[in-house]
């Protein structure tokens, strides 16, 4: 077959137009066995519709060729056709040696489409045909850990393994360890991790092992495995957060603050790291610091709640009661968003003596907070302030119900009785 070969060499050499006059040749009088194989290399090489006109001349001839309706469907899938490439496929005969193949095919596109159970009728009908072929098992654990069926996916990939440990570049091991990390079956998921890391160091399994350890508590061998991710390729962004937590966890904040500044040279853009900083510093006492990361947070989304309600939180126990306003003023925020930020509002007023304000934010998150003990207390004491003693009352009372033997609040009670708004 020296002319395919030509054809091919003249299109890794950029020789375009005379690989055209000879694809043409081909096409119109060339041999069957020629256009066939012609047809495969175009396809690999991504001449879809060249590939395509080949295998259509040759179906012309031979329309009930298996090998040839199986080319034509998957050119027809690489495409984007898979409608039309279906068709196709369900014209091979069931007496076809090339039937299962096109099993496969079909299952893999009723797959894509969530067509789970057409798609499982295709694997277990190759099966029947096809008993011992672990690709089958492989595809039927693919799909039932698709569904979320975890004891099937894993009975599925268990016969793989019985051959292999590795399909289509897939470890075996690491799937099935994902398969249990995800639906929370920690422990035995490290098992296959193990086993994983084992036939291959990889850097997607090595991260699902350290924070399958950091969900199941291991948080010692969660900082190992995420500091070997690290120094295997610092550039894998969703490490340096989850790293930063399992410091938390083991009360090491430095490692865990320093973590974070790493992370940050990394991905100066990711707000959780900023934010994740901020709530440690804060921790830490570094209060500055803190505020800083919180602002950056709030630079690359300024609609991060969470942020401001942590920032606001050190501005309160600063006394900087008008950095609290000054806050959701800047960033365009309305405190009905978040509940919290009501109360927070409130407070910042009654400091800042701005009574009628701090009674109307106060109001407005009595119906988030009502059964907040917390909350109620700084309320009661500022309706008792502002001489409201009747609302006052009734608030102190929900509180005794929170806690009968409450000396305080029972003292607070008699003491309102004795007066009349």
């Amino acid at each position: 077959m020296e002319r395919i070969k030509k054809i091919i060499t003249m299109l890794e050499n950029g020789q375009h137009k005379e690989a055209l006059n000879e694809y043409n040749v081909v096409l119109q009088s060339g041999m069957p066995e020629e256009k066939f194989l012609l047809g495969e290399e175009l396809f690999q090489y991504g001449f879809l519709d060249e590939a395509r006109a080949l295998v259509e001349n040759l179906l012309n001839s031979y329309p009930e060729e298996g090998e040839l309706l199986i080319l034509l469907g998957e050119i027809l899938i690489e495409a984007g056709e898979e409608e039309e490439a279906i068709l196709v496929l369900e014209r091979i005969s069931e007496l076809d040696v090339h039937y299962a193949q096109s099993l496969l095919l079909m299952a893999d596109l009723y797959q894509l489409q969530g067509l789970y159970e057409v798609c499982e009728n295709k694997l277990l009908k190759a099966k029947e045909i096809l008993p011992n072929e672990i690709i089958i098992d492989f595809a039927l654990g693919e799909l039932y850990s698709e569904q979320g069926e975890v004891t099937a996916a894993l009975n599925a990939y268990e016969k793989v393994l019985k051959e292999t440990t590795e399909v289509a570049s897939v470890n075996i091991y690491a799937r099935m360890a994902d398969l249990l990390s995800a639906s929370g079956v920690f422990e035995e998921a490290l098992v296959y991790y193990d086993k994983a890391l084992e036939e291959k160091l990889e850097i997607n399994t090595l991260f699902g092992y350290a924070f399958t350890a950091l969900q199941a508590g291991y948080n010692r061998t969660a900082i190992e495995k995420f500091i070997e991710l690290k120094e295997l390729d610092p550039e894998y962004h969703s490490l340096y957060l989850l790293l930063g937590k399992a410091y938390e966890r083991e009360e090491e904040l430095e490692n865990s603050l320093r973590i974070v500044q790493e992370g940050i040279k990394i991905d100066e853009f990711n707000k959780d790291l900023f934010f994740y900083g901020g709530q440690i510093a804060a921790k830490l006492g570094k209060l500055p610091e803190a505020e800083q990361y919180l602002r950056e947070a709030l630079v690359l989304d300024p609609g991060f709640t969470q942020a401001v309600m942590v920032l606001n939180k050190l501005f309160l126990q600063e006394e900087r009661f008008e950095d609290v306003l000054l806050l959701l003023s800047d960033l365009g925020l309305t405190d009905d968003e978040e509940p919290q930020l009501l109360w927070d509002s409130a407070l910042a007023y009654q400091k800042l003596e701005s009574y009628s304000k701090a009674l109307d934010k106060y109001e407005s998150a009595y119906t988030f907070f009502k059964n907040n003990e917390t909350f109620l207390q700084d309320y009661g004491y500022f309706l008792m302030e502002e001489g409201k003693t009747t609302p006052a009352a009734e608030i102190f009372k929900q509180l005794l119900a929170f806690d009968p033997t409450n000396s305080e609040y029972l003292d607070v009670l008699e003491r309102l009785g004795e007066f009349e708004e």
